[in-house]
């Protein structure tokens, strides 16, 4: 199969009809080798407008969509940066070569360990991997330039929204299915920030997200 043209193919005919149109989102996606960051088995597919199964219940982003968080996201080269599912490694990779530093939390240890070796092989080393819990927050490291949930949130935790440095960007897909919308979230004071509904789309979510208080009657 030749990769190279089927990376073109992936920006021209998904990515750019999605209105992403940043050269150096572009660049990056032309330049990482998304075909290396998935299981054997679907290594043919990993350019297909799909999620590609990651195993342990997990998948990643579509390519159209990860283009679209990078974007939204306008990563610098100064920022630090926060992603909640660190999956195969690939996003990471891409949000490390955009930034200064990416640290990525995973709940899955076999995934992990995946990205992990994923990100050694492509001797990207700007990344700290932890294993944990980070659906709810993860200020370990705090405050953050960028913070990007690669699962669903029904509810976006408020612990995030003061992870975020004055100025910071927070992307999020937010809701229930059928109807979710991804989410920019900025940081403009002490107090404030300022919320894009961007569009709307659905992906699983994240594993023990927060869901909104029920009603009893």
């Amino acid at each position: 199969m030749d990769f190279e043209q089927a990376r073109y193919n992936m920006v021209e005919q998904q990515i750019r009809p999605w209105d992403v149109l940043d050269k150096t989102v572009l660049n990056l996606l032309l330049e990482e080798r998304r075909e290396e960051y998935v299981p054997a088995a679907y290594r043919e597919l990993a350019l297909a407008d799909m999620e590609i199964p990651l195993g342990f219940g997990e998948s990643m982003l579509s390519p159209k969509l990860e283009a679209k968080l990078l974007q939204e996201a306008g990563l610098r080269k100064s920022d630090r940066v926060l992603e909640i599912g660190s999956g195969s490694g690939y996003m990471t990779a891409l949000l490390a070569k955009g930034g200064q530093h990416v640290y990525s939390v995973e709940i899955v240890p076999e995934l992990s360990a995946m990205a992990e070796k994923n990100l050694k092989e492509h001797h990207v080393r700007n990344v700290t991997l932890e294993i944990g819990d980070g659906a709810k927050g993860w200020d370990a490291h705090g405050p953050y330039d960028v913070i990007v949930l690669t699962g669903s949130v029904p509810v976006l935790p408020e612990e995030f929204l003061k992870s975020l440095h004055l100025g910071g960007r927070l992307f999020a897909v937010v809701g229930d299915k059928p109807l979710m919308k991804a989410t920019l979230v900025t940081r403009i004071g002490k107090e404030s920030w300022r919320t894009q509904d961007l569009f709307e789309t659905c992906i699983p979510a994240l594993r023990n997200a927060l869901t909104p208080p029920k009603f009893e009657f």
